[in-house]
């Protein structure tokens, strides 16, 4: 998150001394409004600060925020009084939407930064709000950024500014508040939650940036190959495209065209020669898979990093992992397939960058594990029967016998209640007269699987009349 400073935002009311210690504010201490998307003495700050939407249809991304009656729109065109707690990972538009806020309402815009501001500096601002809204009924925004890092007592400093409406209330954080905003405050503010860009909305954000008079105003241009492998490296964070694009302006000459080694200098982070939809995708998931296959661990996780870096849907490496966990491992370690979808659900819960490292977990459980593909053989075994017509009929006395009529049938007449039986096995078909006897799962000796070699053998011995007891 940016600060204040960085942001470009006006420093309000409050860098004025008197104003600090609770006097009057004075005419020359009005904040500027609008001075982050202006484009007078914007020069030298940075390209994400000048960049910065000015209203919210510029806004790019973040469509599930901005639609009509939605609370961003009532506060924006309806000056509606609330309190907002922006929830998202950064450079999703949190301090944006503040920023926009101030320029499109009437309200005075005061930003503070928990880095670096404490509760008296709260305090002061609160009280300003209360007499500015007394004396003039102007509105007040308090934008906080980075609220989380403001702890309990801090927190509760704003409470009687949000209960009594003294002050719209905006706090920003990328922490699940839940955990690090007090519940008090958050249940007195509406939640609202921002996602990564997409590679769509980055790919715009990007080419405004180039061609707007506020941007590089046409001085570079950046080909293809360049714009994939910057949307890449930006992982859905708008600031940080536009932070390593002006980098990477820096380096050509005025006019010049920005491609991917002058792009991996000016960021010094190496393109991956990776395709998501050509040979790159399928050769790298293909050797992904063979590696865990064949228990090395360091190819795999090699693999893992690769599809990572360049930007592989986390999403499909971990299904890859969860029918590798079946297919390749099975019955030899029963817990790959729990370590394999536990992984893919921290996928959706956490995302990356931290998912990163349940993948990772689950590569090497998968990789080190015992190996049986004894599963998949069974069931494209017991497919194959059926597909060549070897199925006939379900055996009477496992049919359906719960509706009237069915005894005078035959349905259920002899079957045998398998707990009535030592060891929960009895002697009975089950299958189909086409493929009774047939054996489609073959465990091996492997790992976990080798009890069950024997646990099937004795448990085949009872079903078949061969042995009597307790077959587990």
């Amino acid at each position: 998150m940016t600060s204040r400073a960085e942001s470009g935002q006006p420093e309000g009311l409050f860098d004025d001394p008197a104003a600090e210690a609770g006097a009057a504010p004075s005419a020359a201490s009005e904040p500027v409004r609008g001075s982050a998307g202006d484009d007078t003495g914007g020069a030298g700050r940075p390209l994400a600060v000048r960049m910065r939407p000015r209203a919210l249809d510029e806004v790019v991304g973040q469509g599930h925020l901005l639609g009509p009656g939605t609370p961003i729109r009532q506060l924006v065109d309806r000056d509606v009084p609330m309190s907002l707690v922006l929830w998202g990972p950064p450079g999703t538009g949190k301090t944006t939407l503040a920023t926009v806020v101030s320029h499109v309402t009437s309200r005075r815009f005061v930003e503070v930064s928990a880095v670096s501001d404490g509760v008296k500096r709260v305090r002061a601002e609160i009280d300003l709000a209360r007499r500015e809204l007394g004396m003039t009924g102007r509105q007040t925004v308090l934008f906080v950024d980075e609220v989380h890092r403001f702890n309990k007592a801090q927190q509760d400093a704003l409470l009687p500014a949000v209960e009594n409406r003294w002050v719209s209330f905006i706090g920003a954080t990328t922490e699940n508040p839940f955990f690090s905003v007090i519940s008090p405050l958050l249940s007195r503010s509406l939640l609202l939650t921002l996602e990564p860009l997409g590679e769509d909305d980055l790919r715009e954000v990007i080419r405004r940036a180039l061609a707007d008079e506020r941007g590089l105003d046409g001085a570079a241009g950046l080909d293809p190959a360049a714009e994939d492998h910057l949307i890449r490296l930006a992982g859905g964070d708008a600031r940080r495209a536009l932070t390593y694009l002006e980098a990477a302006s820096l380096v050509v000459d005025d006019g010049g065209v920005i491609d991917v080694d002058v792009l991996e200098k000016a960021v010094d982070r190496a393109a991956v020669r990776y395709d998501r939809e050509g040979d790159q995708h399928y050769d790298v998931i293909s050797a992904f898979i063979k590696s865990i296959r064949g228990s090395d661990v360091d190819a795999a996780l090699h693999y893992l990093a690769r599809m990572i870096e360049a930007g592989e849907d986390p999403r499909f490496i971990a299904r890859r992992l969860i029918v590798h966990a079946s297919e390749d491992v099975g019955m030899a370690d029963p817990t790959a397939l729990q370590t394999a979808v536990a992984a893919a659900q921290a996928v959706e819960f956490v995302g990356l960058p931290e998912a990163r490292i349940n993948l990772a977990q689950a590569v090497i459980h998968l990789s080190l594990a015992p190996k049986s593909n004894a599963v998949i053989t069974a069931v494209d075994a017991a497919l194959g029967d059926v597909r060549k017509g070897l199925a006939g009929a379900v055996p009477g006395h496992l049919r359906d016998a719960h509706y009237k009529g069915a005894a005078k049938i035959g349905h259920g007449q002899g079957y045998k209640y398998a707990h009535d039986h030592p060891g929960g096995v009895v002697r009975q078909q089950y299958a189909p007269d086409a493929v009774h006897g047939r054996e489609y799962y073959r465990p091996t000796r492997h790992g976990a699987e080798s009890r069950f070699t024997e646990v099937l053998a004795r448990i085949r011995s009872v079903l078949r009349g061969s042995r009597t007891g307790d077959a587990p």
